[in-house]
């Protein structure tokens, strides 16, 4: 577009963002769904921008960010927060994920690829971050400059980010929604 983006654009851009968001959502809903059935899961949580109304801002895309118009925030993954009491099914926890994208689609022509759910461990407890269930499909995948990073792997398929420290505060009441909780016997949705 060359041109400075028209109301009707603008409207379009934005239900398309709400529609993003919706869809991210669903796929987190599914997802927590099938991590539900693994008796050691004790909570999953969604949080980040999928679990939070969208604010307006200045956005990447170069039409919009030179004519200084804000629309929606643009949700790209899902973020689940899984308090989990033994990493020795981590893997079965990757193939849970695809499942659920891979039903979403079957089912409701949603198409959300496996690696936009971010699948964070967390330890029961201590609410400490453990790392996140591996996107690959072995520990570790050759040639692949993420299973350098010191620790990933330790735990088969448990990653590791560098430079990267989880913010305990992005799991507080206002800014994620408890999808499952064993304890509470809260159905996942």
């Amino acid at each position: 577009m060359s041109r400075r983006p028209t109301q009707k654009d603008i409207e379009r851009q934005n239900a398309y963002l709400l529609r993003q968001q919706e869809n991210l959502r669903k796929a987190g809903e599914r997802t927590a769904r099938e991590l539900s059935e693994f008796p050691e899961v004790e909570k999953i949580a969604l949080f980040g921008s999928v679990s939070r109304p969208l604010e307006k801002e200045i956005p990447r895309f170069s039409e919009y960010r030179r004519a200084g118009i804000a629309v929606y925030h643009e949700c790209k993954d899902v973020d689940l927060a899984v308090w989990v009491r033994d990493l020795s099914r981590v893997r079965e926890m990757g193939k849970s994920r695809t499942k659920a994208v891979n039903d979403l689609l079957a089912e409701d022509r949603i198409g959300i690829a496996h690696h936009q759910v971010d699948i964070f461990l967390i330890e029961p407890g201590t609410n400490r971050y453990l790392g996140r269930v591996c996107n690959f499909n072995q520990c570790p995948k050759a040639r692949k400059n993420e299973c350098l990073v010191p620790g990933c792997g330790d735990t088969p398929f448990v990653r590791q980010h560098a430079e990267f420290t989880f913010e305990a505060d992005a799991l507080s009441p206002d800014r994620s929604i408890i999808l499952f909780d064993r304890s509470a016997e809260t159905p996942a949705l």
